[in-house]
């Protein structure tokens, strides 16, 4: 299997501004830091057809009651998601590349749905790419917070509260043997236990330390192409170091340099295998002049080819 080529295609950007998945404000404005951090130039110079499809209308917490508080605010989450995942569906079959800007990463669901019902319909194997600081696998019978944007990675899988893991009536969304994770630095008991009994390939910092990020992703995109058709990029910005980038939810020390975060990026752009991208959790009520916004912008960039030379 090859999958599909990512340079030489019209770009879609969609806006997902949800926080309704998080603990704390503010990440609802990420998408508007992005864009004022000059998103649509960037990819434009790299010769990219940009579109940008604008935000989708999510309602705001005070406006509706949380719901179960192991699955907060769940329904106006599964609501809106289903409207990213008709977004994401199409800019597919148009054969664009969707590139989803959020927002808390329960985004993830949207995303993932939309992008499975797409290989579902055209027989593809999805793979995904999970950058982040936190597996974000916990279900409601593990979470310590009740915050969905811990849960996508798990519902994907097939684990979860049924509304979650069948969204899209697709279950399992992803296989295990075709999921990574990179960047890990928390993680809760119960998503450590679901990891071991899936035996996914899970990369620590300590294990980047150790192993070095080029030889990380290597491994894994090489694997990856020999096994799926379709590969999924979910980057969350709380994976980079919070000296680099502050503006996240839930800022943990230790995470990627500004050296790994780019050259785990451009690999992937050298890869062109890359079909689809999200960026999550871009917070700039916790961010200084939007240094994080900026700094994502340009990891973009070097993931769909910006280079020194």
């Amino acid at each position: 299997m090859q999958p599909r080529q990512a340079q030489n295609k019209t770009i879609e950007i969609i806006g997902f501004p949800v926080d309704l998945g998080a603990g704390r404000r503010g990440v609802d404005m990420g998408p508007s830091a992005l864009r004022i951090a000059g998103l649509d130039s960037k990819l434009a110079a790299l010769g990219y057809n940009v579109i940008d499809r604008g935000d989708l209308k999510i309602k705001i917490m005070e406006a509706q009651n949380i719901g179960d508080r192991r699955l907060k605010y769940m329904r106006e989450i599964l609501k809106t998601s289903e409207v990213l995942a008709h977004k994401v569906f199409d800019t597919l079959e148009r054969n664009n590349f969707p590139l989803i800007i959020g927002g808390d990463h329960s985004m993830a669901l949207g995303a993932l749905g939309g992008i499975s019902a797409h290989c579902v319909k055209n027989d593809l194997t999805l793979g995904v790419i999970w950058i982040d600081a936190h597996a974000d696998m916990n279900t409601h019978e593990t979470t310590p917070s009740g915050n969905i944007h811990g849960m996508p990675l798990a519902a994907a899988l097939g684990y979860g509260y049924e509304k979650l893991t069948n969204f899209m009536g697709i279950t399992p969304k992803v296989k295990p043997q075709n999921v990574a994770l990179i960047g890990l630095r928390s993680i809760d008991p119960g998503e450590r236990q679901l990891l071991k009994d899936l035996k996914i390939p899970a990369f620590t910092m300590p294990e980047i330390d150790k192993l070095g990020i080029h030889r990380i992703i290597s491994k894994i995109l090489n694997q990856f192409r020999e096994k799926v058709d379709h590969i999924h990029v979910s980057f969350d910005v709380d994976s980079v170091d919070p000296t680099l980038a502050p503006g996240v939810g839930t800022p943990i020390p230790g995470g990627l340099s500004y050296r790994e975060a780019h050259l785990l990026m451009e690999n992937i752009a050298e890869c062109g295998c890359m079909s689809s991208l999200e960026v999550a959790e871009v917070n700039p009520i916790l961010d200084n002049r939007n240094q994080s916004a900026e700094f994502t912008v340009d990891l973009i960039a070097s993931s769909m080819g910006q280079r020194i030379l």
